[in-house]
């Protein structure tokens, strides 16, 4: 028992003292309060990450201390009582973050209206975030260690302090190029291999329509095979004709019920992004879609996932006198559409824009339907990408409708910095909501009509949770606190959830993947706020504050649940 004491002893003085401070530092902050309430491998994985980095700032720390003639105490009795110190630290510390990371845990999640961790939450967390953090840890070491020896190779032609830098520049450029090209050639490449194989297959219960008015029929110009795993899913989906009645009854509107309009082109339909484009606005010729209400562009996200929600929502309130109109452009989940080609996204959205909007805009002026414009997530991003601004967008528009729309979007972050003077990040005014709104009540867009001054057509409207981590990631989370955790916390976010530098990039990227499980009107879930979105930018005519909570008993009620489709990540 003495031996393995000694050893155990041995391997642990092997660490540096500061960088198990920093580590243990950096551990404590990323089990603070975050957005999202996770299971114990995402906790785990991220607090073994940011401890491993907390290492390294410490080690960095200690060597630039050294470099300027500060040294660590020599005296062996110096060393223990430092020894000590940090383990009466880790003692104290590590049970106190475990114990608020298990406390706010319960607390958002008695916020979201979810079920509560086991108790063995805690534990799992502290093993995995060690396991992690140490493999890191001592891979680091050993490439360290390869740059040593590649040193010393070098020492026997240039000076000790030179062939030292050399090394350690030539080891880190090949770990970054190794991580880069494991990153983009194995594991997308992987990814890309395993979604193509699935954008093959048809989600159970997804059957072919034969109605003249969906894409894949046997009617259709499309077949169905090429529409993918989404288009298919997208084109059999949404209410029937004898749903729209049984809801027209009960809103009495003056509306004349008709089979909706779904079309759909899948990446197999041609060899350009125009090419898929046009194969769309030919299946609006084939379907009559011009002699519709309203017609909707929407822009998919990177599986080529329309929001079965957005549809339900639209053809309920309309009778089902609509088209909506998308396009695959991708068969990868949104993170990796974002990691590996943010270009795509936005490119899709202006090819299906500028074709739709072309064959639009030569029917008479008195003849054609509302066009309005769509996207939710890497789709908001996307379908943005097809307006140079603001003004742009209502010129060749009769409304928009933005849907948990990541930071990185252009428009989005332009409006969100220029914002009305008093008005928080997570709720902005722009110019007193003339024309763009934002709608971030928790499963509401209730809080768009509290603006006192007119909002003027063609509206703007743009949904976010403040709990909603797609919209919030950022990689300036780093090291810049964002002014949504200096002002006031939204409804769903603890008011307890700060900023630490490096630690909430983390939290938030968890936050990112997991945003999609939970509840409706938290995180990345949107379902009920279509039944006031879609009203509030183009109603039917005599629609009344009534239907819209009609609307929306009828959405609670169905069991539509968009929860899987969409993979969140980036959208």
């Amino acid at each position: 028992m003495s031996g393995l004491r000694a050893r155990a002893l041995a391997f642990l003085r092997a660490f540096s003292p500061i960088g198990l401070a920093g580590a243990l530092v950096l551990f404590a902050a990323t089990l603070g309060p975050s957005l999202i309430p996770r299971p114990p491998v995402f906790q785990g994985a991220a607090a073994g990450i940011c401890a491993a980095i907390g290492y390294g700032c410490g080690v960095a720390v200690a060597w630039a201390a050294r470099g300027i003639g500060v040294r660590a105490p020599r005296s062996p009795r110096w060393r223990r009582a430092g020894w000590w110190a940090l383990a009466l630290a880790a003692a104290v510390l590590v049970p106190l973050a475990l114990a608020e990371s298990a406390s706010w845990q319960r607390e958002v999640r008695d916020l979201f209206g979810m079920s509560q961790p086991t108790s063995a939450h805690s534990f799992q967390v502290l093993g995995l975030a060690v396991l992690v953090a140490l493999v890191l840890v001592l891979i680091a070491r050993g490439l360290r260690a390869v740059a040593r020896v590649l040193g010393r190779l070098l020492g026997r032609w240039a000076p000790p302090v030179l062939s030292r830098a050399i090394a350690a520049v030539l080891i880190a450029v090949l770990t970054v190029l190794a991580i880069d090209g494991a990153l983009s050639h194995w594991l997308i490449g992987g990814l890309r291999a395993t979604y193509a194989r699935v954008d093959r297959t048809t989600e159970p219960g997804v059957e072919q329509p034969t109605q003249p008015e969906r894409s894949g029929s046997p009617g259709s110009g499309v077949s169905w095979d090429s529409l993918g795993q989404q288009g298919r899913t997208f084109v059999s989906g949404g209410p029937g004709v004898d749903d729209l009645q049984v809801f027209a009854q009960r809103t009495g509107l003056p509306l004349a019920v008709r089979e909706p309009v779904r079309v759909y082109a899948g990446l197999d339909a041609g060899e350009t992004l125009t090419e898929v484009a046009a194969q769309v606005v030919a299946e609006l010729d084939r379907t009559g879609a011009w002699d519709r209400e309203v017609l909707v562009v929407a822009t998919t996200t990177g599986t080529g996932w329309v929001d079965p929600s957005m549809s339900e929502a639209l053809e309920l309130s309309w009778g089902g006198n609509t088209a909506i109109a998308a396009m695959q452009y991708s068969f990868v989940p949104s993170w990796v559409s974002f990691v590996s080609d943010r270009s795509t996204p936005p490119a899709a959205g202006k090819a299906l824009f500028e074709a739709v909007h072309a064959a639009w805009s030569d029917r008479p002026e008195g003849d054609r339907p509302l066009l309005l414009v769509f996207g939710e997530s890497l789709g908001s991003y996307g379908g943005q990408g097809a307006f140079s601004g603001l003004q742009d967008l209502r010129a060749r528009t009769d409304g928009a409708l933005w849907v948990g729309t990541p930071s990185f979007t252009e428009e989005w972050a332009y409006l969100t910095d220029h914002r009305d003077p008093g008005s928080p990040e997570i709720s902005p005014v722009v110019d007193g909501g003339r024309a763009v709104r934002w709608g971030t009540d928790v499963a509401s867009v209730a809080n768009i009509w509290e603006l006192p001054g007119p909002w003027e057509e063609p509206r703007v409207l743009y949904v976010q949770h403040a709990s909603d981590g797609v919209v919030w990631w950022s990689p300036d989370l780093l090291l810049h606190q964002p002014d949504w955790l200096r002002e006031p916390r939204g409804p769903d976010v603890l008011p307890s959830v700060r900023w630490f530098p490096v630690a909430t990039f983390f939290d938030v990227t968890i936050d990112l993947f997991l945003a999609q499980d939970v509840p409706d009107g938290h995180g990345h879930r949107y379902r009920l706020a279509y039944s006031g979105a879609w009203p509030a930018i183009a109603p039917p005519p005599g629609w009344t504050d009534e239907d819209t909570a009609l609307l929306r008993e009828e959405m609670a009620r169905s069991s539509v649940d968009p929860a899987g489709s969409n993979a969140s990540g980036a959208g």
